[in-house]
């Protein structure tokens, strides 16, 4: 927890400062009222002069009215400066968590899973801005109050502290028997968030498979499980918790009465005691709500404590990819070059290779495509350009550069990527076609438009202002296909990257985008992974992936001739006639 503080900028230091500064001027006014209090009093059992008298009670009650003004405005203060304090922070941590998810490698956020950061980015940060409100309320003042009030009591009568020790050693056992028992049930409580918003997540995303194969009872019956531990969890807790309230009222009103009742045996009738009662009572008051108001914060703190170590570890954890130092402009002398040299690859924590031995080269403005079976490393090897992995092995060189040596903006400025399955974000059709291109004019927005087929954006409402839903839930596959077309197209990368991003269009659709593609391409380099052989036959290259090794390399007619793996998945599809042809 203390590892957050880190995040406090100087002058939230100087409010935390002044926030100490009000908060000890609150506990000293806390304990000047018990003494007014006894001074009118002691005031009512002297027979004093009526002039003086009425003097020494108006003063005292006035001193009294502007304490009470003065603990307001110290309240009133300490919220507001408090409240400040610990949004500013916790907004900035929840920044600070986002920016460096965002550096992530692929191999992180499998690390961590994604249910889990989305749970560590708001719950996390809730519980604990939650803890350091707390602390900042009352973890100052209970204590500096509860210690104070102590010595005083001890100034008033040694023999009725006896009282307040056994008091408070009660409060004390009371508060460690819950600690015991409800704290080891806080990170379980937070693990359990994580597979709750895991399997809400998941109902949601796959919500028409649920339903296609009549799975809901299924869903039900897996998130129930969960659902039930937690709950169990938590009603354990609050039953813990329960105990606290009347057994800390029981120690409150035992002390009260064991004060009267010592009060009484002691006083003799000497009305000095009647003043004590009202002093000793107050005093007691405060050092059992201070002890009462810590037991609730170290209630809270282990649960803070848990869910500051899930921040801190993600906050600490360094991404595998690191930057290096060069820049497009130090790589124009071979623009569009792609080259895998003797490339393998296996997964973080993985035994076995995925890609064995890969080398290739991709010219300035050839079509690179790559086929193979299912799970044969197609996707997985131009993943390797833009850094979602590191290869284990080998070099990958882009404009003649190992894509390690740039730095990561510099070798994503070069790609245009799109994905197998077409990503969308929530805005309009405009704002997704220009999120690579922010400055891109209306006429090159146009153009991308027409040459990925995405011109039925014209015949929505809105056309381009048509506000695209959360993960374009309200387009088909094959139009967010050509969307994330389009995005790349605006964005005049390079080297396209195409991650069999045709399969969700018609044959027609395909043939005529890619015709226009090819046009619009010009010198840029073009690297296609694809399951249709109509999408590639035209390629300059076609590399035929089997096991994570190159099987074969040509052109579409050589390979029906050498490579046996790609004439198997070419005949799959079509028929020997329609291969001579």
């Amino acid at each position: 927890m203390i590892k957050i503080l880190k995040h406090l900028k100087w002058h939230e230091w100087l409010i935390a400062i002044i926030l100490l500064a009000i908060l000890g001027t609150h506990a000293y006014c806390n304990l000047l009222l018990p003494e007014f209090m006894g001074d009118i009093i002691r005031f009512l059992g002297m027979g004093s002069e009526l002039g003086a008298f009425w003097q020494d009670i108006l003063w005292t009650s006035l001193k009294m009215l502007l304490t009470i003004v003065g603990i307001i405005g110290c309240t009133i203060i300490v919220g507001y400066l408090s409240a400040y304090l610990t949004t500013s922070v916790m907004a900035r941590v929840r920044g600070r968590l986002f920016k460096n998810v965002n550096k992530f490698s692929m191999a992180e956020i499998n690390k961590f899973s994604i249910a889990s950061l989305i749970t560590r980015s708001t719950n996390d940060i809730t519980q604990l801005q939650q803890v350091y409100s707390m602390i900042l309320g009352f973890g100052i003042t209970a204590p500096i109050t509860a210690i104070l009030a102590i010595i005083k009591v001890v100034q008033i009568s040694a023999t009725l502290s006896l009282v307040n020790v056994v008091s408070v050693i009660a409060l004390v056992l009371l508060t460690t028997l819950v600690f015991i028992l409800v704290i080891p049930k806080f990170k379980i409580m937070q693990k359990n968030t994580d597979k709750i918003n895991l399997l809400t997540r998941e109902n949601l995303t796959g919500l028409r498979v649920v339903r296609a194969y009549s799975a809901e009872k299924a869903q039900e019956d897996k998130f129930e499980v969960t659902n039930k531990f937690t709950t169990k969890i938590d009603i354990f807790a609050n039953r813990v918790f329960s105990i606290i309230d009347p057994g800390i009222s029981l120690i409150m009103q035992g002390t009260s009465l064991a004060i009267v009742w010592l009060v009484a045996y002691l006083s003799g009738g000497n009305p000095e005691y009647i003043a004590i009662i009202g002093e000793f009572t107050q005093y007691s008051a405060q050092i059992i709500m201070g002890f009462m108001m810590l037991s609730m914060l170290f209630m809270m703190i282990p649960r803070g404590i848990v869910s500051a170590k899930r921040i801190n570890e993600v906050l600490d954890e360094k991404t595998s990819i690191i930057e290096g130092n060069i820049s497009n402009e130090e790589t124009q002398s071979k623009k569009g070059s792609v080259v895998f040299d003797n490339v393998s690859f296996k997964y973080p924590g993985a035994d076995e290779y995925v890609l064995e031995n890969i080398s290739f080269e991709a010219k300035p403005g050839q079509t690179i495509a790559f086929i193979g079976s299912t799970g044969s490393g197609k996707s997985t090897l131009i993943n390797l350009i833009p850094r979602f992995y590191d290869v284990s092995e080998g070099k990958v060189l882009v404009d003649g550069v190992d894509v390690k040596e740039y730095k990561l903006s510099s070798l994503h400025d070069k790609l245009g990527y799109v994905p197998q399955r077409g990503v969308l974000f929530s805005g309009s059709v405009k704002e997704n076609i220009k999120y690579g291109a922010e400055n891109a004019s209306d006429e090159e927005i146009e153009k991308a438009i027409e040459t990925s087929e995405s011109s039925f954006v014209y015949k929505l409402d809105k056309g381009l202002d048509y506000f695209i839903s959360q993960g374009g839930k309200n387009v088909s596959g094959g139009q967010k296909q050509r969307l994330s077309i389009a995005r790349a197209i605006v964005k005049k990368p390079e080297i396209f990257i195409f991650d069999d991003s045709f399969s969700a269009l018609d044959y027609k659709t395909d043939k005529t985008l890619r015709r226009k593609l090819k046009k619009y391409m010009g010198n840029a380099t073009c690297l296609i992974v694809a399951q249709r052989i109509g999408t590639i036959i035209n390629a300059d290259k076609i590399i035929v992936l089997d096991e994570g090794k190159i099987v074969g390399k040509g052109k579409h007619k050589e390979l029906l001739k050498t490579c046996d793996v790609y004439r198997e998945i070419a005949l799959s599809q079509l028929s020997e006639e329609e291969l001579n042809k």
